[in-house]
């Protein structure tokens, strides 16, 4: 659980926080812009003779740099915005004979660029290169020239300036459209971002809980049996007592032996939570040993049918001897059989493990969230594996597994 979060972690790290670099830029180069309109209109009242309104052109542009700041929503008050930029940029070139009027409209471009959705957003920028285009020929062909232009060339300047600035506004027009899909990205990488954090959460909140099930499992199938078995040993050695007293202390002993055996592996299961309960031996020698404690318990001795044909894995053999235990768990506790069978039989595609008893059987329906039968269950899914449980009252009981051996062993 904890490489999971570690690397869900280092994988949201890695993501660019929601800030498009090219629209920085772009507000970097509108305020660049509307300095060098301000500037170039001071020049010109220092160094040429036309009439200029100073006061009033930057008094203008200010109010030009200030509707730059707002930011409307509703399709309304964007119309009404943008038609408010164009008479403004109109009225400082004819009433106050502004120089470079074109620049505005590349700063309009730009600012309603990011403003308006497409295809509005082209209509815009097609009035704005109309708008300079107007501009210009009417600084180029009035009286008032801010700049000493031989009439004859005129016309060259105007063809100049009319294919350089539609190149201009082509390519900021094409540099919005990118900026604002690398905006688009950030802002759709935040949100999964975000929601990758919430999957994080919900992963840790339920592999706390798969880890829970599997700690409650297994305790289960260790302590549980083990105390089970010192229940009924117990009360056989409390009714041996005074008629069979040698009888009754070989059963204490057995209990003694397994209070310590239960006890080491309470304590690997404290170190590593999770003990192994095979112990370093083999499947066949694990089950032994389960029929033994059963029948030292119940006077009852297990069959077992072993027809494994090859060794399988460690993770197998701990599904088929819990499954195994608690099965002879259940059936000591519950079944009062007197006849039981276990079988292994390995087949080329699966394995089978079948316990069947003759006892009294049970309601399934009525007994289908407990520990261990939904331990079983829980063990032969890991494996992708099925498990089926046959049983009604008076007619005993038969557990069946079956695992797939394609990519176990």
């Amino acid at each position: 659980m904890g490489k999971t979060k570690a690397i869900i972690f280092i994988a949201m790290s890695s993501y660019p926080q929601s800030r498009s670099f090219l629209l920085h830029l772009l507000m970097i180069l509108e305020w660049v812009l509307l300095g060098i309109v301000a500037i170039s209109q001071i020049i010109v009242v220092f160094f040429t003779t036309l009439p200029n309104l100073l006061i009033v052109n930057i008094f203008g542009l200010g109010l030009f740099a200030l509707l730059g700041r707002m930011k409307p929503q509703q399709y309304l008050s964007k119309l009404i915005y943008t038609l408010i930029e164009f008479v403004l940029i109109f009225c400082l070139i004819f009433f106050g004979n502004l120089v470079l009027p074109t620049i505005l409209f590349v700063i309009l471009v730009i600012r309603n660029g990011m403003l308006w959705e497409k295809p509005y957003r082209g209509l815009v920028t097609g009035f704005a290169f109309v708008g300079c285009i107007i501009g210009l020929s009417y600084n180029l062909f009035s009286q008032f020239r801010p700049f000493n232009i031989p009439s004859d060339q005129i016309g060259v300047v105007w063809i100049s300036v009319f294919f350089s600035i539609g190149l201009i506004i082509l390519f900021l027009h094409l540099l919005v459209d990118a900026a604002l899909k690398e905006r688009q990205r950030q802002e759709e990488l935040s949100a999964t971002n975000a929601r990758l954090r919430e999957y994080a959460l919900r992963i840790e909140d339920l592999a706390t809980v798969q880890e829970r099930n599997r700690i409650a499992r297994d305790i289960h199938d260790s302590l549980g049996h083990s105390l089970t078995v010192f229940g009924i040993h117990l009360e056989g050695a409390l009714r041996l007592m005074r008629s069979h007293p040698d009888k009754a202390e070989e059963l204490l002993r057995e209990i003694k032996q397994l209070n310590t055996r239960t006890l080491q592996e309470v304590r690997q299961s404290i170190t590593v939570l999770r003990s192994d309960p095979l112990q370093k031996k083999s499947l066949s020698e694990a089950i032994t040993d389960l029929m033994t404690e059963f029948y030292k318990s119940t006077g009852v001795l297990p069959t077992f049918d072993n027809q494994l044909k090859s060794l399988l894995s460690h993770e197998v053999d701990v599904v088929i001897y819990r499954i195994v235990q608690e099965s002879l768990t259940n059936i000591r506790k519950y079944a009062v059989a007197t006849e039981v069978k276990i079988s292994l039989i390995q087949s080329t595609t699966d394995l089978k493990i079948t316990i069947v008893d003759n006892g009294k059987g049970f309601d399934l329906t009525q007994n289908t969230t407990g520990f261990g039968l939904q331990g079983m269950r829980e063990r032969t899914l890991a494996l992708k594996g099925k498990l089926e449980i046959i049983t009604a009252p008076n007619q005993g009981c038969r557990v069946m597994a079956k695992i797939p051996l394609s990519g176990i062993n």
